[in-house]
Parts: structure tokens; sequence; C-alpha cells
């Protein structure tokens, strides 16, 4: 049954203003923290209800890497990967592709996507 246009609030506003800023994949507890400090009365659960509507309008797409939470980033982003920090757990992005990996397929194997993570310390982690 459609339920018609979403109703605009100032916390889905600060969630979709702080993806659109950020430069890499936030979790939800990041996600929070952020938007927090541009609407008042944010909760979890509102930032739950804010990243499923922008799921569901394509505007964001969730980043899984494995063993952790989704995290969540523009969707416009064209194909990259991303590096995991195991120190501050923040994941970034990284730009481009290797252009080998199909070639790294058994003989005959169809490859249909892939996902690369690379992990390590961040700049800031590494200092």
């Amino acid at each position: 049954m459609p339920t018609g246009p979403t109703r605009k609030t100032k916390q889905r506003d600060a969630v979709r203003a702080v993806l659109g800023a950020a430069e890499r994949p936030l979790s939800i507890d990041e996600l929070l923290k952020a938007a927090s400090r541009r609407a008042d009365g944010l909760g979890v659960a509102t930032v739950y209800r804010a990243v499923a509507l922008l799921l569901d309008e394509g505007w964001i797409e969730a980043v899984e890497i494995p063993g952790e939470p989704a995290r969540y980033e523009r969707s416009d982003k064209g194909h990259h990967h991303h590096f995991q920090c195991e120190k501050c757990d923040r994941a970034f992005d990284i730009a481009g592709c290797l252009d080998n990996l199909r070639k790294l397929a058994p003989p005959k194997f169809r490859v249909k996507e892939h996902s690369v993570t690379l992990y390590g310390l961040c700049a800031a982690c590494a200092a």
C-alpha cells in the first residue's frame, strides 16, 4: 500500500547532509554523532529510519566489510574499494580498481562482481 511522499524532517535532513558531505563510509554511530550536531532530538532509531529511506531511494548504499557492521555512503561514487583501519575501525574509500582481478579466477569461471578491502592502519593511527 503506497504511503505517499515521506515527511521531511530536520533529523532526516541532518542525516542526508552528513552523508552528502562524508568523504568515507560512515557507521550508524558515526552518523548519529555527526548528525546530532545539526539536529536536536536525534536518536539511533531515527538514524536507522533515515538510512532505510535513503537506501530505498537509492541515494546511499551499504558498504559491507566482513565482520563489521554496515557502513553507508552515497551511491554516486562509482566502483571503488575500501580500506579498514584496524586501530580506529574507520573505513576509507580507495579510488580505482585493480585491472587484473578477473584474471585471478580459475579458467572458464565468470566473475560477475568483486569487492576488495585492504586492512591496516590509517594515516592518523600510523603516526
